[in-house]
């Protein structure tokens, strides 16, 4: 088995926000296809796409009705080939999400195979909530169907072996069709208590946290024997990449390594506090959990979150793309962070109010994204791809070229007091990231390779500024 991932660096699209190719204001395939010398470009190896399965786009593709086919809004199974197809020719690994946990409602075996998905005879037998709020239950007639999402999604039995196989077979048809591997959506949801328990209460939950944080998911979420259904994905992935997308904690997520999946996503710079001596001690035990041989991955943004450049801001946006990139591991780099995207404030569509981070990717100064009118309006059009060379996007592409040199070495702290983050990768590399708007000493010294002011600087570290230096 390959590891192309271990110094590979992974782009997520989003599909319906990427590139319009005919003008109807959605993204498609055709319009990623025409883009894909822009991703090589950039330097990253591997692209994953977001559903682009037929749906009826209430949740925007999670809610599969056909996993084995083209929304027709993307486009074909023949434009898939065709993406597929020059993305290798670039060099380029194609990863595609995998929705195992459940269907759209309007899935035909809702009701042709209602056997395949959690039911209970009468009313709903616990206090379970949905992800988006509200009860997970929905009643028809004298029985209730799960839906850990919208009631429009409901879960799958994985306890059901004709289950399992038909989601095998999904992989099967993609992986016929050459795809690089999976990220595999929702994973932790996948089996739930057979005795249907309530959930316990939360004791750390306050007001204003989401309905879904009043219980703990012990019922519903990372079941020890999901484990079992981890290592089926794997042997049927069989040498292609798998990625798990699994909110848990640190300790728990180590487990996903021992089932098989080589990248179980590590969300947690997502919801560290933005100071040095929090992340530096998420590092530390983040590297100290990791069983023998396994590969670390970090992740600082994706569909489901406010970009980076609207939590930290657009000065410390800049240090954040020096730590994702600098880190020991495999980074996943979210489409427009690159340029520094933030969140546009919009009607929300979208069940959890996350259309926000999901707005079309922003071209050229007039958008670029669609020559009709797009799903999501823009954001600020001064930040987009044809900017001056001192943009967030020039200093992404010299931060992966310059990771190459030392993706591979290993990882030490050096300082992580006083707003400052410093580590070294390897015997020769450094990297100190001014996590303040003030200016800061530089904990250790060395030539300057990189600023993210793309200027001058290794003096001292001046606000909002991070370094890699040649030590």
């Amino acid at each position: 088995m390959t590891e192309w991932w271990r110094d590979a660096v992974f782009y997520e699209i989003y599909v319906r926000s990427f590139a319009d190719s005919n003008g109807d204001g959605v993204g498609d395939l055709a319009g990623i296809t025409a883009r894909l010398e822009y991703v090589r470009d950039l330097g990253v190896d591997a692209i994953w796409l977001t559903p682009v399965y037929p749906s009826p786009q209430r949740d925007f593709g999670y809610d599969v009705t056909d996993h084995c086919d083209v929304d027709p809004r993307y486009g074909s199974l023949a434009d898939f080939d065709a993406l597929t197809a020059r993305a290798h020719e670039l060099g380029l690994r194609v990863i595609l999400d995998y929705v195992p946990n459940h269907t759209s409602d309007v899935h035909p075996w809702f009701t042709e195979h209602p056997d395949r998905y959690l039911w209970h005879d009468g009313p709903p037998p616990n206090n379970w909530v949905s992800v988006f709020g509200g009860p997970a239950w929905e009643q028809v007639g004298e029985r209730s169907y799960y839906h850990a999402y919208l009631r429009e999604q409901p879960d799958l039995d994985w306890r059901n072996p004709e289950v399992r196989e038909a989601m095998y077979d999904v992989l099967r048809f993609w992986l016929e069709r050459g795809v690089d591997g999976f990220r595999v959506d929702a994973l932790r949801q996948l089996l739930k208590d057979p005795q249907l328990r309530d959930n316990p209460p939360n004791p750390d939950f306050a007001p204003g946290m989401p309905e879904y944080d009043s219980l703990l998911p012990l019922h519903t979420t990372d079941l020890d024997e999901l484990q079992e259904i981890v290592a089926e994905l794997r042997a049927v992935i069989g040498d292609r990449l798998f990625i798990a997308e699994v909110y848990v904690e640190i300790e728990r997520l180590m487990r996903y390594y021992a089932g098989g999946a080589q990248m179980p996503f590590n969300f947690h710079l997502l919801s560290t506090p933005w100071e040095a001596e929090a992340i530096g001690d998420l590092i530390e035990r983040y590297e100290a959990a990791l069983p023998d041989g396994a590969w670390p991955n970090w992740v600082l943004g994706n569909h489901d979150r406010p970009r980076i450049a609207s939590r930290v801001g657009a000065a410390q946006a800049r240090v954040a793309a020096m730590l994702l990139l600098t880190l020991r591991g495999t980074p996943t780099l979210y489409y427009g962070d690159e340029i520094g995207m933030t969140d546009v404030p919009v009607q929300r569509s979208d069940p959890d109010g996350r259309d926000p981070e999901r707005t079309p990717m922003q071209w050229t100064r007039d958008g670029g994204f669609t020559t009709g009118e797009p799903w999501l309006p823009y954001g600020d059009l001064t930040i987009n791809v044809e900017d001056d060379p001192h943009s967030m996007l020039a200093l992404h592409r010299r931060l992966l070229a310059l990771r190459r040199g030392f993706a591979e070495e290993g990882y030490r702290t050096l300082h992580a007091a006083d707003g400052v983050l410093a580590y070294a990768r390897g015997e020769h590399t450094a990297v100190a990231l001014n996590l303040t708007g003030e200016p800061r000493p530089l904990p250790v010294g060395g030539e300057l390779l990189l600023s993210t002011h793309l200027d001058g600087g290794a003096r001292g570290l001046r606000a909002d500024e991070g370094v890699v230096l040649r030590i």
